[in-house]
C-alpha cells in the first residue's frame, strides 16, 4: 500500500493510499521527505584558504630559491633563503587571512546589527521588502505576503532571511578566522619546504637546482589537478595552469639572479 497523493486543508491533512482515504492525520503525522542537496560545501573560506597557502607557498618559495641557486650562491645560503622564505611567507599569509576574514566578518556583524534595529523599528517596510523579494523570484504576490509574514513572525528567523536576501550571507555560519589562517599557514608551510628538501642532502650545483624545480613542477600539477576536480574544469587545463605560473616565476627570478649574482 503506497501514497497516491497528499494535500492539505487547514490544520489537517489528508492522505490517500492506494485509494483509501485518511482524513483524520494533522500536519505532523505527514511524513516529510529527505532533502538531498547535490552541493559540496565551499563557504567558510578554507577551501580558498588551502588552495592559495599550497600555491603561494610553492611558487614563492621555488623562484626565490632558484634566484638565490642563479647568482652562484653557497648552497647553505640557497637552503638557509628557502627556510626563511617558508616561514616568513607562512606567518605572513596566515596573518593577512586572518585580517581579511575578520574584517569581513566584523563588516557583516556591523550590516546585521543595521538589520536588526531596522527589523525591530520598521517591522512593516521590512515585511513589505521581504515580499517583494520574493515576488521578485517568482512567487505570485498573495503567496509572497504570506510567506514574509510567517518570517516575520520569528524575529530570528527574519534576521536570517533579511540578512540572506541583501546580503548574501547567513550571520549563523560565518567564516572562522583563526581556522582560515591556521589553515593557510600550514598549506603554505607545505608547498613552501618541498623545494627546500634538495638542499639538504649536501649536493651544490646544478643538481639540487633541477630537483627544486621538478619538485614544484610535480607539485602544481597535483595542485591543478586538485583545483580541476574540486571544481569540476578541465583537469590537464588545471595542471597546465598550475605548472606554466611556476616555470614563469622560476624563469624570471633565475635569469634576475644570473644577471645580478652576488655583488650586489
Amino acid at each position: 500500500m503506497g501514497i497516491e497523493h497528499v494535500w492539505a486543508h487547514p490544520g489537517r491533512a489528508q492522505l490517500t493510499f492506494s485509494g483509501m482515504t485518511r482524513p483524520d492525520l494533522s500536519p505532523e503525522d505527514v511524513p516529510r521527505p529527505e532533502l538531498h542537496s547535490g552541493h559540496r560545501p565551499v563557504s567558510g573560506g578554507l577551501a580558498r584558504a588551502a588552495v592559495f597557502g599550497i600555491n603561494d607557498g610553492l611558487v614563492s618559495n621555488v623562484s626565490l630559491m632558484l634566484g638565490f641557486a642563479a647568482s652562484g650562491v653557497d648552497s647553505s645560503v640557497v637552503r638557509l633563503a628557502g627556510l626563511a622564505g617558508a616561514i616568513a611567507g607562512g606567518i605572513s599569509m596566515a596573518a593577512g587571512e586572518w585580517i581579511s576574514v575578520s574584517a569581513q566578518n566584523e563588516l557583516i556583524q556591523r550590516e546585521v546589527a543595521v538589520e536588526r534595529r531596522e527589523l525591530t523599528s520598521n517591522a512593516v517596510a521590512e515585511t513589505e521588502e521581504l515580499a517583494a523579494m520574493y515576488e521578485d523570484h517568482g512567487i505570485s504576490p498573495d503567496t509572497a505576503r504570506a510567506a514574509a509574514a510567517d518570517v516575520m513572525a520569528s524575529p530570528e528567523m527574519a534576521l536570517r532571511v533579511h540578512t540572506r536576501e541583501e546580503l548574501g550571507v547567513d550571520p549563523h555560519d560565518l567564516p572562522s578566522a583563526f581556522k582560515a589562517a591556521a589553515v593557510s599557514l600550514a598549506c603554505f608551510l607545505f608547498g613552501a619546504l618541498l623545494p627546500v628538501i634538495p638542499w639538504f642532502t649536501g649536493a651544490s650545483g646544478f643538481a639540487p637546482a633541477a630537483i627544486t624545480v621538478s619538485i614544484g613542477v610535480v607539485a602544481a600539477a597535483f595542485v591543478g589537478a586538485a583545483i580541476g576536480r574540486f571544481a569540476e574544469r578541465s583537469i590537464p587545463k588545471s595542471i597546465v595552469r598550475q605548472v606554466v605560473i611556476v616555470l614563469v616565476a622560476c624563469a624570471v627570478t633565475y635569469s634576475i639572479g644570473e644577471l645580478v649574482g652576488v655583488n650586489v
